[in-house]
């Protein structure tokens, strides 16, 4: 390996240190939203928020793990259900404790569907199953009184978090984005560092190669059974957060179309990579911002884009952006190269 093909430690530092001081610019632009924007554009910030942590729930599962839900919005629909019920009937839990609970309840779901069908089924027949157990749930909320039957629940009041000493209200749009940003970036951090640990790198090994990572002694049924949990309980924490946020939970957040959007979020930002549902839940929201005006073309221009985005850039926006960069790069070293000549 030559001194050009080296890579130099100084400027892989300087790359981390501009990501890192890039990510505290863009937190603390969306932090100060509730200040300068308006409540449309800020609803649509918080809805953008709640899908990036939905996306990244599913993306653990395919990106990650090689595993396919294609009825991921059932593990949706039990946050925001629970939360909606526990707020809607005031049973006197502390909201904190109510998204831990939801949290729990999504991944205690993902278990009893793990342990079942992840020791016999994967891929295509997983994806089905898991379709299958989401219109189940649909047809049970349907029928259920107590969960508002196919109205849902409405009417939501957004919670009140006693500490004590002093109470935060949390009734105003803005303080509650506040919180949601809060709660959305503290569980992005401990995904990323998941991901980024030996436990994260056996998920990856076996969706690359399940047989090799079994016939080296991973037991390969309980780690897929482990990201599926994690996976669940972080949409049904989803799920919470946006049940006070649009005071509204109908039977349309169990539906197979609410499945499809976390996967064209992942598939628009960037597939296996962290940060590209986070990317493609803010392109599509800009997307479909933008073409609000196109009456009953919005859907046309939507798909276009997102197909044109996937043919030019096969690894999304993420990976236009890596592409785009190691060509500047790429230039700039022959450039140098050039002038030393």
């Amino acid at each position: 390996m030559n001194a050009h093909t080296q890579v130099n430690p100084q400027s892989h530092s300087q790359s981390k240190t501009q990501a890192v001081l890039l990510g505290i610019v863009i937190l603390g632009v969306t932090a100060s939203l509730p200040w300068w924007t308006n409540p449309g554009l800020l609803f649509l910030a918080g809805l953008t928020l709640i899908q990036a942590l939905f996306a990244l729930s599913w993306n653990l599962l395919f990106g990650y793990s090689g595993l396919a839900s294609f009825g991921h919005a059932g593990f949706f629909a039990v946050g925001a259900y629970f939360t909606g019920a526990c707020l809607r009937y005031n049973v006197g839990i502390p909201f904190p404790l109510v998204l831990i609970l939801a949290g729990l309840f999504g991944a205690a779901v993902a278990w009893l569907i793990g342990i079942v069908a992840l020791r016999r089924l994967a891929g295509i027949f997983l994806a089905v199953l898991t379709v299958a157990l989401s219109e189940v749930l649909r047809l049970i909320i349907g029928y259920t009184k107590f969960l508002g039957r196919e109205d849902g629940l409405n009417n939501i009041p957004r919670p009140k978090i006693d500490l004590g000493v002093f109470m935060i209200d949390l009734s105003s749009s803005e303080a509650y984005f506040i919180f949601m940003l809060l709660v959305c970036t503290l569980l992005t951090a401990a995904l990323w560092w998941v991901v980024n640990s030996r436990f994260g790198r056996i998920f990856q090994t076996i969706r690359q190669d399940a047989e090799r990572a079994a016939f080296i002694g991973t037991n390969v049924a309980a780690y897929r059974v482990a990201a599926f949990m994690i996976s669940g309980g972080l949409a049904a924490i989803a799920g919470a957060l946006f049940a006070p946020w649009t005071r509204i939970v109908t039977i349309d957040e169990v539906h197979w179309l609410m499945s499809i959007q976390p996967m064209l979020n992942t598939l628009l930002g960037g597939v296996g990579s962290f940060w590209g549902p986070i990317v493609g839940a803010v392109g599509f929201t800009v997307i479909n911002y933008s073409t609000r005006s196109y009456v009953g073309l919005s859907e046309v221009v939507v798909g276009g884009i997102l197909l044109v985005v996937i043919l030019v850039a096969p690894n999304g926006i993420v990976g236009l952006f890596k592409q785009a960069r190691e060509y500047w790069h790429s230039r700039k070293v022959g450039t140098r190269r050039g002038v030393h000549r």
